[in-house]
């Protein structure tokens, strides 16, 4: 009896540390205007918290800079930068913080969410918003 019960805890937690880890990894980034592949953004955790650091960028040198960006981020090379930040799991959404877009500098509220093996990254301000489709990179 014992057993059952410890090996049916076990089974629970891996279920939930696999769904978690779901966001978590490397996504190809394509921009919803052109439909062209931009970036690999790698989703992690940290402190309970997720967030998405730029790897590569697929369409620019890997030391360009972000002239648009705001404050600290103004003039530091997009790779290595985080551009999702404080997102906090809530259900099946990660949601609670920002998303930067580099090209323009703006900062937005972020949501994120999968549809099958696809992450919807959405960024907003009020009710109007964008959505974006990742997909998992190799």
């Amino acid at each position: 009896m014992m057993r059952n019960l410890l090996m049916a805890t076990c089974c629970l937690l891996f279920a939930l540390q696999a769904s978690a880890a779901d966001v978590l990894g490397k996504w190809r980034t394509i921009d919803d205007e052109t439909g062209q592949a931009k970036s690999i953004v790698e989703i992690y955790q940290k402190g309970g918290k997720y967030y998405g650091r730029v790897v590569d960028l697929l369409m620019k040198p890997d030391d360009t800079v972000c002239e648009k960006c705001p404050g600290d981020r103004k003039g530091k090379k997009i790779v290595g930068m985080d551009i999702i930040t404080d997102m906090v799991k809530n259900g099946d959404v990660y949601e609670g913080g920002e998303i930067l877009d580099p090209t323009k500098g703006k900062v937005y509220d972020c949501k994120l969410w999968l549809e099958g093996n696809q992450l919807k990254v959405r960024g907003y301000v009020g009710f109007f918003y964008r959505t974006q489709t990742w997909y998992k990179a190799n």
